[in-house]
């Protein structure tokens, strides 16, 4: 139940912020592409113009606060989630393309820019055509497949430090690499990013982009929920790959099971628990390890009330 600390704060963030959508013990499962999680105490769907707002205020006041995005990347916690979720997604979408450039806000899903930009024949993107995340996601994690990053097309970002401070930062200032930004070290929230791209022949963008749609498709476990690939490649290896050598297609725990489609995929085949998740993904790294002496690391972020 919720404490009456919460409910004056859900009260209070709806009277400051009336456009936002504030809602209170909302369940996790709801906002996340695992289909997994537990109820947070309160739950923010930001419009764009007050994440800024939303986040300074949560600040001052000390509250325990988590972002998100639209949840591609995220296993929940059974028990939810303590505090505040302010989950940045579609209530705060925005895309302006001028010229060769396209400013998108964090909340808009990078296969909606990658629409844009084909819709204004511009090249770059094409990689991102189906990966399910955010801007702010994409920039925080580096987001890449098919050969491309994000990296590769961004100029600059505009980011909230953890001052609260409205902040410009260049790309070089990123420190991007494989599933990693200087985000992660120094905290700083994306609020838009700035992506240079390159005029090319519409037609040609579109028949990349669906040529990769397909490949998601025909290669992944896009019928079940799932919060895409699980492990991070080790270096040298392919992690699905590790799975497969160590004979876990197709393993199971509870209602979570190693996808028999791509072996780098934990999907819900039905009522798993985030229990169930963490479970697998310990047996699955004890039994990789056992058998080729590396260990696999989450890629998949963890978050919540009592999470191991």
């Amino acid at each position: 139940m919720l404490n009456d600390n919460y409910k004056k704060l859900a009260e209070d963030l709806t009277s400051h912020f009336p456009q936002s959508t504030i809602l209170t013990e909302e369940p996790m499962k709801k906002h996340t592409t695992f289909k997994i999680g537990g109820p947070a105490d309160i739950f923010v769907d930001p419009v764009s113009e007050d994440v800024a707002g939303i986040l300074k205020f949560l600040g001052e006041r000390n509250e325990k606060y988590i972002v998100i995005g639209n949840g591609s990347n995220l296993l929940v916690s059974d028990d939810g989630i303590e505090g505040v979720v302010v989950s940045i997604g579609k209530k705060s979408a925005q895309i302006s393309v001028e010229d060769d450039y396209i400013i998108a806000s964090a909340g808009t899903l990078l296969s909606q820019v990658a629409n844009a930009a084909a819709e204004a024949s511009l090249t770059g993107l094409e990689f991102a055509a189906g990966i399910p995340g955010t801007i702010g996601g994409a920039v925080y994690m580096n987001a890449g497949a098919y050969g491309g990053e994000i990296k590769d097309v961004i100029e600059s970002v505009q980011i909230l430090t953890p001052d609260y401070q409205i902040k410009e930062v260049l790309v070089a200032e990123l420190d991007l690499s494989y599933r990693h930004s200087a985000l992660m070290e120094n905290g700083g929230l994306v609020l838009s990013a700035k992506l240079h791209l390159s005029k090319g022949d519409k037609a040609a963008i579109r028949q990349i982009m669906d040529e990769n749609r397909q490949k998601r498709v025909d290669k992944q476990p896009l019928n079940f929920p799932s919060a895409g690939s699980t492990f991070k490649r080790p270096e040298g290896y392919f992690a699905g790959k590790l799975i497969d050598d160590a004979g876990l297609r197709g393993y199971a725990v509870g209602g979570a099971q190693v996808s028999e489609k791509h072996c780098g995929f934990v999907v819900n085949k039905g009522d798993a628990t985030a229990s169930d998740v963490l479970q697998l993904m310990k047996d699955v790294d004890a039994k990789v390890f056992d058998k080729f002496g590396v260990h696999l690391s989450p890629e998949v972020r963890i978050i919540g009330r009592n999470i191991n």
